[in-house]
């Protein structure tokens, strides 16, 4: 396979775009763009994603809403507990090959409820049982770490995931070639920031979170901001209403 390292800036470029959409959205500022008629017959001849997620198919984490991206935007494949199977990674092999996609976005949450039954051992029917047994490698990994184990747990899971995909041919080569770098993130469901926990797009360090120009990752301070913002509308209001108070 012939290595190119143009690809290494897309996947770059590609980051940066879902994390100025995650601050759109985590900030109250989504624009929904891509989503007109206008731009639904411009990709209906054939569409050029430019990043594949590989979420949970949990409803709280829809990947176009938290990354304000539209039609033809991202190449998003759901299920539960965000894990990795052979017709996953036959999706994800077809976005890099064939559509020309140079990341792949394994995105995990918070009180994900996939690893919350591996970690009680729930007793399930069905092929429930097919999701907890491939999560289990996560659970066991992190079952001797202090913390919150549940948290612990997602975190591992998504970097097994990230491993698994690196390791597993050909994807592995198109990550060897600068074709697809593979990064690993969680949703945090409280607030709606994105967290990248793993250093996988070329040297350069991306273990943080996807919003960073609001200083701390902590909701707290983001929940302030927001309050901030409020308490100015409120005040403009008031001068309007009230204009001799």
């Amino acid at each position: 396979m012939r290595c190119a390292d143009s690809t290494l800036m897309d996947a770059n470029h590609a980051l940066e775009k879902l994390k100025a959409g995650n601050q759109r959205y985590a900030t109250g500022q989504l624009m929904h763009h891509h989503q007109s008629g206008s731009r639904m017959r411009a990709v209906a001849p054939g569409q050029h994603p430019f990043a594949v997620i590989l979420g949970c198919a949990d409803s709280r984490v829809p990947p176009e809403i938290i990354f304000d991206q539209g039609l033809g935007d991202l190449f998003v494949i759901r299920v539960a507990g965000n894990i990795v199977d052979d017709a996953i990674l036959g999706s994800i092999e077809y976005a890099a090959a064939e559509l020309g996609t140079s990341l792949v976005l394994v995105l995990g949450h918070e009180r994900c409820g996939a690893v919350a039954a591996t970690i009680k051992h729930a007793e399930v029917l069905g092929h429930i049982s097919t999701l907890l047994k491939a999560i289990q490698p996560a659970v066991d990994r992190v079952k001797d770490e202090p913390g919150d184990v549940l948290d612990n747990a997602v975190r591992a899971n998504v970097e097994l995931v990230v491993d698994q995909l690196k390791s597993s041919f050909p994807v592995a080569e198109l990550v060897k070639c600068n074709k697809l770098q593979v990064v690993g993130a969680q949703y945090n469901l409280d607030c709606g920031t994105v967290d990248i926990i793993a250093r996988l797009i070329g040297g350069k360090d991306f273990s943080q979170p996807l919003i960073d120009d609001l200083g701390s990752p902590n909701c707290d301070r983001l929940f302030q901001t927001r309050l901030i913002e409020i308490a100015h509308q409120f005040a403009v209001i008031a001068a309007i209403v009230f204009p001799n108070v």
